[in-house]
């Protein structure tokens, strides 16, 4: 073989070398990015998939948290008389409120007995006076007593938000409200700081407020208190909110009371009527009803039309009545 052959074969086994190695090496950099996108792409679906797991376990702890609250919502709803005592804000025990109320019956009693003679007005002013009344106080001191908790609790809230911003912990924010907040708050966040003194759980503690208090708003606080513990997250915006939220329902509750304020009015004047006009007609002339207690069929009527009448007395109060 000639010189000049052996040159021009090796020559083009270079230049043939030369190719391969060229379209090779950029075919293996296209096979590395593509396993290197398939390995991304991998990671981003892992990625994806742990966060909706995550986000799966928070969701089914966040209902079962919930469903655990409601749960004892639903075993603690019969009310003993002495938590009704608390939520007055009176310090009486059930032995002292069991004789006031006999007490008052007795008197009752008395006065109806000897002002018209007839035993039957002196049983119904004693039963009005022994189980009506004591029972209308206490709750209308009950209500007074939430309606003030409601109006000043999310001022506290706030308070409870500043602090947490500020990097203090929670339970000092608790008790901060416990020394600066209005009554009946502070007295209640001082109970919930004695508890927790003696050992008692924070959750605990904030569930035992909303046993005292009776109020949903303290509810709400409690399961965001919480779900916050179990599941975690931003206390200060999750206060935040619910703060909001509570000065947003103090609001629909006074458009709701001030839309039904005439149908409240009406009903106020429907049920006094025949009261009114009864005993108008009883001091103008005596003897014109005076058959009504007299006759055994005066005393049927009457016990008929007061039953009526507080048929329709409940039903107008049910009527114009809304829960929150």
């Amino acid at each position: 073989m000639e010189p000049q052959q052996i040159i021009i074969i090796a020559l083009a086994a270079i230049a043939a070398a030369a190719l391969a190695f060229i379209f090779a090496v950029p075919s293996q950099s296209r096979a590395d990015k593509r396993h290197k996108a398939v390995r991304g792409s991998r990671v981003v679906d892992r990625v994806v998939a742990n966060a909706a797991r995550d986000a799966t376990a928070r969701r089914n702890q966040v209902s079962e948290s919930l469903k655990e609250l409601e749960k004892r919502g639903s075993n603690s709803r019969k009310i003993a008389l002495s938590v009704r005592l608390e939520r007055a804000g009176l310090d009486w025990n059930v032995r002292r409120f069991y004789g006031l109320s006999l007490i008052s019956g007795m008197l009752f009693g008395l006065v109806g007995f000897v002002s018209t003679g007839l035993p039957v007005v002196g049983l119904l002013a004693a039963f009005a006076g022994g189980l009506g009344l004591p029972r209308w106080v206490l709750g209308y001191r009950t209500k007074r007593r939430q309606n003030r908790f409601i109006k000043e609790f999310p001022n506290a809230i706030d308070l409870i938000v500043r602090g947490v911003r500020s990097g203090l912990p929670l339970g000092d924010c608790i008790r901060m409200v416990a020394g600066e907040a209005q009554e009946p708050v502070r007295s209640e966040f001082r109970a919930v700081v004695e508890v927790q003194a003696v050992g008692v759980p924070l959750g605990e503690a904030v569930e035992r407020l909303y046993q005292r208090t009776g109020v949903a708003e303290a509810n709400f606080f409690g399961i965001v208190l919480a779900i916050q513990g179990q599941a975690g997250g931003n206390l200060s915006e999750a206060l935040s909110n619910l703060a909001r939220v509570l000065r947003e329902r103090a609001k629909m509750k006074g458009k709701i009371q001030a839309m039904s304020m005439e149908a409240k009015s009406s009903a106020g004047i429907i049920g006094s009527l025949p009261i009114l006009v009864g005993g108008g007609v009883y001091f103008m002339t005596p003897d014109y009803l005076e058959p009504l207690w007299t006759t055994s069929m005066g005393l049927v009527m009457l016990c008929a039309a007061g039953f009526w009448m507080m048929c329709g007395i409940l039903i107008m109060r049910r009527m114009i009545n809304f829960d929150f």
